[in-house]
């Protein structure tokens, strides 16, 4: 289950957890990874990461399929990055899925019930629940004994 640490009972979290960091990139550049990002959830049929959207949130978001030169089978590890909404953003989520295969068909939708849950408190897409959640991404992974 993930989790988050906000605090630590009474204790304050170490600055390197809460300071922010600047990255090197010029910010001019920026607004154009954030539309690309936008319309990679949001942009319509052909959208890598559609099964990342959430009514009435915009997600922003990147698909990723990572290959596996490792293991018995190969299987291509599905990677999704993204964060919500795309004004004010309030969570940034990164998962990675290994043996998951295509960006889009697993890591996504895993991210998207995340989102979604952490800024409403609930889920509204049901049926893509049952499916993660009755999905067995061990069909495909080997185990050597």
């Amino acid at each position: 289950m993930p989790h988050m640490v906000k605090a630590i009972g009474d204790s304050l979290l170490a600055n390197k957890y809460t300071e922010r960091h600047y990255t090197m990139v010029d910010s001019s550049y920026f607004d154009i990874v954030v539309d690309g990002m936008d319309m990679a959830v949001n942009g319509g049929a052909g959208s890598t990461a559609g099964r990342a959207r959430i009514p009435g949130i915009t997600v922003c978001g990147k698909t990723g399929t990572a290959e596996n030169p490792h293991g018995v089978n190969k299987e291509d590890h599905s990677v999704f990055l993204c964060f919500a909404p795309r004004e004010n953003p309030k969570i940034a989520i990164a998962v990675y899925i290994e043996n998951g295969g295509f960006g889009g068909t697993w890591a996504a939708p895993v991210a998207s019930l995340m989102v979604e849950k952490y800024l409403t408190g609930g889920i509204t897409r049901s049926w893509e629940e049952e499916r993660i959640l009755n999905a067995n991404l061990m069909v495909n992974v080997k185990i050597r004994r």
